[in-house]
């Protein structure tokens, strides 16, 4: 298993750079640099509300959702820290999110940059054991029966 080394201030504050998939009880200061409208989505747990905005600090940005009661709260502007948040990956990109078990508390303006400091940096997830190179033009696994190396039919 990887050790994954984050820079934490005394706090236990993440730098949004930081971040990485199933990172669990996440605590960051942020600008919200954009934000959604509260929209209701299906998931295989049936229907839930949520709202999508982009935040940053001094290290990059992230795309944050924000569950249930917390969705919509956020405008643009704001400077938050979320306790309690978690990562998650979706479409190749680390996001964070916080729901019911998280907090979003406003902080002073002065303890994150302004939105033109905020660089376009965004966290990137661990690559797998195996190697994700894309797929040349040879056979897919599924298209082999039998021995492995062999292709048959």
């Amino acid at each position: 298993m990887a050790v994954v080394e984050a820079s934490v201030d005394v706090v236990g504050i993440v730098r949004v750079l930081d971040l990485r998939e199933n990172m669990d009880n996440v605590s960051v200061k942020v600008r919200v640099l954009e934000a959604g409208e509260s929209k209701v989505i299906e998931t295989r747990s049936g229907p839930r509300t949520i709202s999508e905005a982009l935040v940053g600090d001094e290290s990059g940005r992230v795309k944050l959702t924000l569950w249930g009661k917390m969705a919509g709260s956020l405008r643009k502007g704001d400077v938050i820290e979320i306790r309690g948040g978690w990562t998650t990956v979706y479409r190749g990109q680390v996001q964070l999110n916080v729901g019911a078990k998280g907090s979003i508390i406003k902080i002073d303006d002065k303890d994150v940059p302004s939105e033109d400091e905020i660089p376009r940096d965004t966290p990137k997830p661990r690559e797998a054991p195996e190697s994700r190179a894309p797929r040349g033009p040879g056979p897919r696994r599924s298209q082999f029966r039998g021995r492995p190396g062999r292709q048959t039919g």
